[in-house]
Formats: C-alpha cells, structure tokens, sequence
C-alpha cells in the first residue's frame, strides 16, 4: 500500500490475552507512527487499551449479536485501511468483512480464515513459543505486507511516574495497607480456562514468603471474587502479621497503579498476573500442565528473569496436586537475586 492512514487491531477477548497483544500493538503503531491506530475492546479492557501509549482511541465492541449491525456501521465510516485480528472467530471475521475493509489479516484459523484477504498459517494450539510471540509475528506479517518496516525492539508497556505511584500509596495507606513495608499481591482467583491453588496450598506458600522479606500481603479479588479473597485472608490471620484484603478500586487503571507499587505478584495463569507482567513487577504464576495452557505459551511480559513459573510434573493434572513445600528453595533463590 502506498499509504496507510487509518488501522484498526481488533483484540476483544480476555484481559491477559489483550495484555500479550500489547507488544504486537507496539510494533504495529512504530511502524506506521503517522497512522490513527484504533482498538477494538470489550468493556473491561478498555482502561489498559487507553493506558497504553501506543493505540491512539478504541471502540467497545459488546459481543452481542443485537448490536453487530450498529458496530458494521461504526467501523464503516472510519474507513480503515487495513485490520488485524488478533483473535478471530466466526463473529470478528463477518463484523470485519461486513465493514469492507480493504485488507483484513488473522490467523489461519479454521472455515472463518477465508473472510479475510489474507491469513498467517500458527498453529498456536501447539504452543511452542509463548502467546505474545505469536502476536509479534502476525503483526510481523501485517507490516510487511502493508510496505512498514518491522522494527522489533520492545518499549515497556506501561511506566508510572514516582509521583503517581506515591499518590497511589496513599490511597493503599488509607485502606490499611503498611505502605512503609514491600508489597506483595496476591491474586487467588482465576476466571480464565485454568485453575489455580488451594486454600490451604496459598497459606503455606504466604507464611513461607513472610519469611523471606519484610512484606505487606495485599490480597487483590476482582468482580465476585471476594468472598475466595476474603477466606484467605481470615485463614492468614494470626499467621502473618501483616495482610489486607484489596477488593475495591475506582477501574482497572487504578488496579493497575497499584500493582505498579508492588515488589512481587503471585497468582495462577490469570489477567492480573499478565498485567503485573506488563508493568514488569516480578510475577510468580502458577499454570495447569496442559497443552494449551502451559507456562511457556502464556509467560508474561516481565524482562528476563523476573517471572517464575511453576507447574505439575504430570501433564493434565490439577494444581491442586503440587506440593508448594518443594518450591520454596527455588522461589527463595529467585527472589534474591531479582
């Protein structure tokens, strides 16, 4: 193409998968620097998409079929150049095609891949590399194929200014939260396709990282996720001595400044752990041993050596099963030289 003025990323699933397309998004806009980039996000996810520096606006997209005409017509009248779907199904590839828009790339998934002008054969089902790599070569493949030079050098993804992070510390401070001690988040839920520890799995693993460092557990909880959150928080009580519940907060951007204030996030293979990733906070996860969920195929975004991620010895059995004792000489390692 000759010019390329207007491109839309279309990326509206999950929270940690939006968060790995970040660097594909990236690269896309440092490509094309003259170009509006849109998104296209579900509700949740539109605070991170209008955080992160790099898309220029979004539209929400409510998945619901009552409203895909209303959305065809939207996108027809920003006369895109080009789109890339980074998650395609039957729903994305029809709203994309309907829009008429010129060029239209996606993964090479399925019956849907012939609604589209062009397609990248993956194969991610395998996971042989993690998913934000993936991201990077269709991105990869989009630019070359609109005439942009692919650039391939990683900015992070979300920085916060010293006086943000104070003003966000103060509002911890507010909630209980020892802001004179580090910070150590944990996540205990997992809404996504995997599960995550026990109870008791996530009492013995917080009493061992009392030991390690002076910490404040701050136990974050999203929508519904309270009453998980609040049981181990009451399980802790008496055996450490510094722990709050954190289940409020004023949307996912203040989440996110939060998260920036910690020096460790622990959690199973779900959106708060892709986030703490992105703003480079050391992250420990916890993945099922399955094919498509392995440590591999979803790592964060961290720079090197700042995720440690640990599984089951037996593919296909639950976390439920892993003895977190026979972890800590290996965490305990890590952590001191992070």
């Amino acid at each position: 193409m000759s010019e390329v003025n207007k491109i839309l990323v279309v990326r509206n699933d999950k929270i940690g998968d939006f968060v790995l397309a970040l660097p594909a998004i990236q690269e896309i806009k440092n490509a094309f620097p003259s170009a509006t980039l849109i998104a296209l996000v579900p509700d949740y996810t539109k605070d991170i998409a209008q955080s992160f520096a790099w898309i220029d606006d979004i539209i929400i997209d409510t998945k619901n079929p009552k409203n895909k005409k209303a959305l065809v017509i939207e996108l027809k009248k920003h006369k895109f150049d080009a789109v890339i779907c980074l998650f395609s199904d039957a729903y994305n590839a029809t709203v994309v095609r309907q829009a008429k828009i010129p060029v239209r790339v996606a993964p090479a998934t399925k019956w849907v891949q012939f609604l589209y002008t062009h397609t990248l054969s993956q194969r991610r089902s395998k996971s042989l590399k993690p998913e934000f790599e993936y991201n990077l070569d269709l991105a990869h493949y989009f630019i070359e194929l609109l005439g942009g030079s692919v650039q391939k050098a990683m900015s992070p993804m979300f920085s916060y200014a010293s006086e943000d992070l104070t003003k966000q510390l103060h509002k911890l401070d507010a909630i209980g939260v020892n802001v004179d001690r580090k910070l150590c988040f944990i996540h205990p839920v997992t809404g996504g396709s995997s599960n995550t520890l026990t109870q008791d799995q996530w009492v013995k693993l917080v009493c061992f990282l009392d030991g390690i460092d002076r910490f404040h557990f701050v136990v974050t909880a999203g929508p519904g996720e309270a009453p998980v959150s609040q049981a181990l928080v009451s399980a802790l009580q008496g055996l450490v001595s510094h722990i709050s519940l954190y289940d409020k907060n004023d949307g996912i951007a203040d989440f996110m400044c939060s998260i920036a204030t910690a020096g460790l996030f622990v959690a199973g293979s779900t959106g708060p752990l892709h986030i703490a990733g992105a703003i480079d906070v050391p992250t420990i996860g916890f993945y099922p041993n399955k094919r498509s969920s392995k440590p591999l195929r979803w790592k964060t975004l961290n720079t090197e050596g700042r995720w440690l991620p640990f599984t089951t010895i037996d593919s296909g059995s639950s976390l439920t099963d892993l003895d977190v004792t026979s972890l800590f000489e290996e965490i305990k390692v890590w952590y001191k030289n992070i």
